[in-house]
C-alpha cells in the first residue's frame, strides 16, 4: 500500500553533515508516525529519530543534539550534523499510520512501512 523512497545519503568527513530526505505517500492519515532507522554490517536495526502527527519527537541518544527530523507535507527529513565513523549505516526511513505515543516512536516493530535505504558512510 505505501511506498517509501529514502535519498540524500553518501560519504562524508567526520564532523560533516548530511540532510536525508523520505517521501511517504500522502494516506490523509490522522494520526501516524515516521521515523528513521540505522543498520550497520552485523548489528540490529535501531531507531534514530522519530516525529508523529502531533510533533512529538524522540531521538536515540547516540544521535541527540546532532540529528534533527521533521516532517514537511508527505517529505521526512534527517539532518544530520557532526557526524562521526560510528553513524555509518544504512538508514531506513519507516512509516505507520495509527497512534504512536513518544515513548513508542523508536520501536521498529511499530512501523510496517519501510524504504529501502539508503546508505551513510563518515569517514575518519
Amino acid at each position: 500500500q505505501a511506498h517509501l523512497t529514502e535519498s540524500g545519503g553518501g560519504l562524508v568527513q567526520a564532523g560533516g553533515s548530511l540532510n536525508l530526505s523520505c517521501t511517504v505517500p500522502d494516506l490523509d492519515f490522522e494520526d501516524y508516525a515516521a521515523g528513521w532507522f540505522r543498520q550497520a554490517p552485523g548489528k540490529e536495526r535501531v531507531g534514530v529519530a522519530c516525529i508523529n502527527s502531533d510533533g512529538d519527537t524522540l531521538y536515540a541518544d547516540s544521535v541527540k543534539d546532532r540529528f534533527t527530523t521533521s516532517l514537511d507535507q508527505n517529505i521526512l527529513y534527517l539532518q544530520m550534523n557532526n557526524l562521526k565513523p560510528e553513524d555509518s549505516a544504512m538508514y531506513y526511513c519507516a512509516f505507520r499510520g495509527g497512534v504512536v505515543i513518544g515513548p513508542s516512536l523508536l520501536s521498529r516493530s511499530w512501523y510496517p512501512y519501510w524504504g529501502q535505504g539508503t546508505q551513510v558512510t563518515v569517514s575518519s
